[in-house]
């Protein structure tokens, strides 16, 4: 029998949809620091935005404790513990002053990218339509290939300070679209808006039809006194908003993907009903250790992680102004958004942010993000993570400013 050949006309073993996922430009960047630290330099990582403090003490001792109990290793709940669905509407509750059912309104996520990536899958049929910022998180887009959503980009703008112009948004996408998803303050960009730019959208949202999907995975990340504001706080929002909220970010818990989603009923519902099929749910210490966390923080009724990264960013922008490149102070988030240097910029010109992002690292060491990895309106822009102590962080300003009067020279 002769053996079994692979037909050209399948094409190869992998889904088109791949190279839509947006994720090749991480790869090419963890190429670039191979090359770095082959060459001999020092890497200085701020390209992913991956905390690199621990969770508190208390909320280690209990996931370690949780972890030896011979009782945590059956299959958890694909929707989460009562416990911490009833914790987390608590936290909701003082936080934002939002009252949601833990039963109905609440739902638990491997991360809050878990849920990001498969609501479209959830609440959409293929071909339906949803609105996504540009630049944005790379999965708001990555989704929507994954379930056959069409895109309608909503372009963040310097000269609107990078808030959507809800008003640019035409009658005839807000008549088909399923669903708009929006973060504020958001990754890469850490815009910031007030209720009454909530409210505007939650009325748009409700007279179209469509449901507003809040990324809030940087709710504890305000500076200056700034306090981050949940969509659910406006009136009536639970009939069209749902909002994701993370532990990654807020409590240091990173690597224990653990997240959850809270809102409109119908979506929550229909989030659960999709994970009961796809998986078990979250590692049951894991929950207890997130349950652990959302009363310290209630408790504490302080800030856990804002300060550290204000002053990071504070040690940051001031040390890279005395090497002469002056960016903007962002208002929350672990996140600058750097417009590159003028002599590199090339005036937008396709590909300038890639290459200063790669030669930037094979010069200094220090690795940041290109912006078009966020959407084409990144172009002309770096993202950079304060994931580092203000000593390295000092001396990345000085590697930087060193390779911009060397290179200008």
């Amino acid at each position: 029998m002769d053996s079994l050949t692979f037909s050209s006309s399948k094409g190869s073993w992998r889904s088109d949809k791949l190279s839509q996922l947006g994720s090749s430009i991480f790869a090419e960047v963890a190429a670039w620091k191979g090359e770095s630290a082959k060459s001999g330099l020092d890497v200085i990582d701020l390209g992913i935005g991956s905390p690199d403090q621990a969770p508190h003490p208390e909320i280690r001792q209990v996931l370690s404790e949780a972890a030896l109990r011979e009782d945590s290793y059956s299959y958890p709940s694909s929707k989460g513990s009562a416990e911490f669905r009833k914790q987390a509407a608590a936290w909701m509750d003082q936080r934002f002053g939002v009252t949601v059912t833990a039963d109905d309104e609440v739902v638990a996520l491997m991360g809050s990218q878990d849920g990001l990536a498969h609501v479209a899958l959830a609440v959409c049929n293929p071909g339906d339509l949803a609105i996504v910022p540009d630049p944005g998180y790379p999965v708001y887009s990555g989704s929507l290939a994954i379930a056959g959503v069409q895109s309608w980009t909503l372009p963040l703008l310097e000269q609107n300070d990078f808030i959507p112009d809800l008003d640019s948004i035409p009658d005839e996408i807000w008549d088909k679209a399923v669903f708009i998803l929006l973060s504020f303050p958001g990754n890469p960009i850490s815009a910031t808006v007030d209720l009454a730019y909530m409210e505007k959208l939650t009325g748009l949202a409700r007279k179209w039809n469509v449901l507003v999907i809040h990324d809030l995975a940087y709710s504890e990340m305000g500076f200056d006194g700034y306090k981050p504001v949940s969509i659910l706080q406006v009136p009536g929002a639970l009939d069209t908003a749902v909002e994701f909220h993370s532990f990654s970010k807020s409590f240091n818990m990173a690597g224990c993907r653990i997240g959850f989603m809270t809102g409109n009923r119908q979506a929550v519902g229909a989030l659960r009903e999709f994970k009961s099929n796809v998986d078990y749910g979250v590692f049951k210490p894991i929950q207890e250790a997130a349950v652990v966390a959302l009363k310290l923080a209630m408790r504490s009724g302080a800030d856990q992680v804002a300060p550290l990264y204000e002053r990071r960013r504070n040690v940051f922008i001031e040390a890279l102004a005395r090497q002469g490149w002056i960016v903007p102070s962002p208002k929350a988030t672990m996140f600058i958004w750097a417009p590159l240097p003028a002599e590199y910029a090339r005036g937008g010109e396709p590909g300038a942010s890639r290459e200063f992002a790669r030669e930037l690292l094979l010069h200094t060491g220090v690795a940041v993000i290109p912006g078009d990895a966020f959407g084409s309106q990144g172009e002309g822009f770096v993202r950079i993570a304060l994931v580092e102590s203000e000593e390295r962080l000092l001396e990345a300003a000085r590697r930087i400013g060193e390779y911009l009067r060397g290179s200008l020279s």
